[in-house]
């Protein structure tokens, strides 16, 4: 679920707290037909990438945990969920990562998402080999196209978006007073864009006092008077600010209407990028008082035009999903070839044996040679045929090479080594497909 299929009231219900992360995730690897799960929870995505046994009872598996979590009727989730499946998984996931499906298309912020979101995975124990090996594509790719592309300056943020709707309202964030609640890594960003505009004050409120004050000193490092401040001074900061921007990532709202005293006409802006929100609906009514939050941001950015950089990184995106996918198909005819090559092995040593029982007076030196010769030509007749298997494999329509292999010289398809296990995806014109 994301921005282009949800609203944000109901994103904030969906969405995962870093805390809750690692239960989540537990709860995915409990379903009876999820192997592996990495969870991806943004301000304005919720998405679960699984390896399943099943593809519609691993669907039902991860919408009855996300229904549980949220407290959503899984009915009314499905009306709002997007599913890819096998190569169209992985190119949604590539997608994401270069920042293409995202509010503000080019933002990089969400590289360093999925990178968390893949180390949380990993220290709850719900990656395997297939996400392992995807994740870490998708990095690569992501760093590719920000690398390659202008991407980075076509968009900038969620906060800078915001910031600029502040700096619209407000005339200008040049010497204005900032408080920034909370000092994570929105916190950070934040605190950045606003030395970057030529804010004149900025005060960090935050929970924990010692993370607000160093983020404040790292801005005083950079020329920027900053302070920090816990969140019980709130009413007072918010007083004294022209623009607050609010990032905390707390379960329930941290500004409300009695946080504001009276303006007497001294405009104030709220932004609010918290998922769930920071700031109640009440806020917007004050007098003098105006809030951007995602719902605004998502109904501004919804046709915001995209532009040759974007269309060059997906253009990235597709190559490189068309070369990952190869790579997959290439690697599922590896199994068969090796197979191939223990049985050509195994007929060779029994025909050996029998040339040993029918002629024990052989010397030594031309037993050996005999052996080497033998074994010298099976190599040579099966290399031409492995590579060009493994090549053909990787092509579009390449999984059935296997199959053939294992048919014409009756390799056991109940060999684990011999096969893997197939799944008929809905994409790629409903080849099989192997997780």
């Amino acid at each position: 679920m994301s921005h282009r299929t949800a609203e944000v009231r109901l994103l904030e219900r969906v969405t995962v707290a870093a805390v809750d992360v690692p239960k989540v995730l537990g709860e995915l690897l409990d379903c009876p037909n999820v192997s592996e799960a990495v969870l991806v929870s943004t301000c304005n995505r919720v998405e679960v990438y699984a390896v399943v046994d099943a593809f519609h009872a691993g669907l039902a598996d991860i919408a009855g945990v996300l229904s549980r979590h949220s407290g959503t009727d899984v009915a009314a989730l499905y009306d709002h969920l997007y599913v890819h499946y096998a190569a169209a998984a992985a190119q949604h996931l590539f997608t994401v990562a270069a920042g293409l499906d995202s509010m503000v298309v080019g933002e990089s912020q969400i590289l360093g998402q999925v990178r968390l979101a893949y180390g949380a995975a990993t220290d709850a124990g719900t990656v395997g080999r297939t996400l392992h090996e995807l994740v870490q594509q998708a990095l690569r790719i992501g760093k590719r196209v920000h690398t390659d592309t202008g991407l980075d300056q076509v968009g900038g943020s969620v906060v800078s978006e915001a910031l600029a709707d502040a700096d619209a309202a407000l005339g200008g964030l040049a010497g204005r007073r900032a408080l920034v609640v909370g000092a994570g890594s929105m916190g950070g960003l934040a605190a950045a864009a606003l030395r970057r505009a030529g804010i004149g004050e900025v005060v960090i409120a935050n929970r924990s006092e010692a993370n607000g004050a160093r983020l404040a000193a790292s801005l005083v490092e950079q020329g920027v008077p900053a302070s920090a401040t816990g969140l019980d001074a709130l009413p007072a900061r918010i007083a004294e600010a022209d623009l607050v921007v609010s990032c905390t990532g707390a379960v329930g709202a941290v500004i409300t209407e009695d946080s504001v005293l009276p303006r007497s006409g001294k405009p104030l802006v709220v932004c609010d990028l918290g998922l769930p929100r920071d700031v109640t609906d009440a806020v917007a009514d004050l007098a003098d008082v105006r809030v951007v939050d995602l719902a605004s941001l998502q109904r501004r950015l919804a046709d915001a035009p995209s532009g040759t950089d974007t269309a060059l990184a997906t253009e990235i995106v597709a190559e490189e999903v068309r070369g990952y996918l190869a790579a997959q198909r290439s690697a599922e005819v590896t199994p068969t070839v090796t197979a191939l090559r223990r049985r050509a092995a195994e007929v060779v040593d029994a025909e050996l044996l029998r040339l040993d029982a029918r002629l024990p007076e052989l010397d030594a030196p031309v037993r050996e040679e005999l052996a080497r010769t033998v074994r010298r030509v099976v190599d040579k007749l099966l290399h031409t045929p492995t590579v060009r298997v493994k090549e053909l494999a990787s092509g579009p329509r390449g999984t059935g090479y296997a199959e053939v292999l294992r048919e014409l010289f009756a390799l056991d398809p109940q060999h684990p080594a011999a096969v893997t296990t197939p799944h008929e995806s809905p994409v790629d014109g409903g080849k099989p497909w192997t997780e």
